[in-house]
């Protein structure tokens, strides 16, 4: 699985997960007629949403997938052929904690919706934290014609990479 496929995935993954929790706390939040809670979930969704695009920036983006990267493992034509992980072994371990993360989540806000509220505006700051990592991941794949790929690994372990040789077709 491409690195850059993984990162993608992340974003959608959470992105829709923050969507959900949102969702059931809004239901959740109808049944209950105060409105401090909404109040509450109403600032700190605007904050996540302030908190995740500074995140987000240009230059804390290349700070976050700068080392992962830079440990990556280059491969050639003339080495041993590299242990690539299969993509759906790799989307369910590594996208599997956010599928628990939110259904667990999900699960408690439905008794309790300040439980979503504070779940999906963190989920809303992993999203918009992380959206512009692909793209910095596809900018230098293009610049310097090589692919970052997934090695075989533990899947709750650091993400180790291989690169492909440059200017090379899969």
């Amino acid at each position: 699985m491409a690195y850059s496929d993984l990162l993608r995935a992340s974003v959608f993954l959470t992105a829709a997960g923050a969507t959900v929790l949102a969702a059931i706390a809004v239901i959740g939040i109808q049944r209950d007629p105060g409105t401090v809670i909404l109040a509450v979930a109403a600032l700190w969704w605007s904050a996540a949403a302030v908190i995740g695009l500074s995140l987000g920036r240009d230059s804390r983006v290349s700070e976050g997938v700068r080392r992962t990267l830079a440990e990556a493992r280059t491969v050639s034509p003339s080495s041993a052929g590299p242990s690539l992980a299969q993509p759906g072994k790799v989307a369910i371990g590594r996208l599997g904690p956010i599928f628990v993360a939110v259904a667990l989540a999900g699960g408690l806000g439905v008794v309790f919706p300040e439980v979503a509220v504070v779940a999906s505006g963190y989920a809303l700051v992993v999203a918009l934290a992380w959206r512009n990592r692909e793209g910095a991941v596809l900018a230098i794949e293009g610049r310097d014609g090589v692919r970052f790929l997934i090695q075989s690994g533990p899947a709750f372990g650091p993400v180790r990479l291989i690169r492909s040789p440059g200017f090379t077709t899969f």
